[in-house]
């Protein structure tokens, strides 16, 4: 009986394993809103990295975090490197390409809790008087993360929290 058990459960598990490496080698995660106002007033919220304190929503995550700011002030070259609790982790982003008011694509790595190089871009399309807002990212499927695919939905833990900053965003965006 033991052998069947133990047989039942390398199956299983071989089975867990197998699917895990079927699942896509990219991932990406991505939430829009529309925002009642012009992309000119939206963009500069985004572009400069302090600017983010107002309404990230990592920023209310960990009021202890440490943070940094280096490179240019805003656009193309600003970076901002934080270190925090277990909800933030630990990392730095930088703003790779800043078309003004429409584009910006930003570099984020992660340092803890794990690892990780991915892209982060917002668009920004005008709609007669607003606009719409999209924030996405990213980037690579390591085996590793395939196999905490199959119990953990990267959608709904990152969405979550873009679905928060964009309605941050249109708030402030909106006064």
């Amino acid at each position: 009986m033991f052998k069947l058990i133990a047989a039942a459960f390398v199956i299983a598990l071989l089975a867990l394993l197998i699917y895990a490496a079927t699942k896509a080698d990219t991932f990406r995660v991505q939430r829009s809103t529309r925002i009642k106002a012009v992309p000119d007033r939206i963009f500069p919220l985004i572009n400069d990295l302090h600017a983010w304190l107002e309404w990230s929503p990592y920023e209310k995550k960990d009021s202890a975090m440490k943070r940094s700011f280096s490179g240019t002030t805003s656009g193309k070259g600003a970076v901002y490197a934080w270190d925090g609790n277990k909800d933030v982790g630990a990392g730095s982003m930088e703003i790779q390409e800043s078309f003004p008011p429409s584009l910006l694509v930003f570099q984020l790595d992660f340092i803890r809790p794990f690892e990780a190089r991915n892209t982060v871009e917002f668009t920004l399309e005008p709609e007669g008087e607003a606009t719409a807002v999209t924030w996405a990212m990213h980037g690579p499927m390591p085996y590793i993360s395939k196999l905490m695919s199959v119990f953990f939905s990267m959608d709904k833990m990152i969405g979550k929290d873009f679905e928060t900053g964009l309605a941050n965003l249109k708030a402030i965006a909106e006064k």
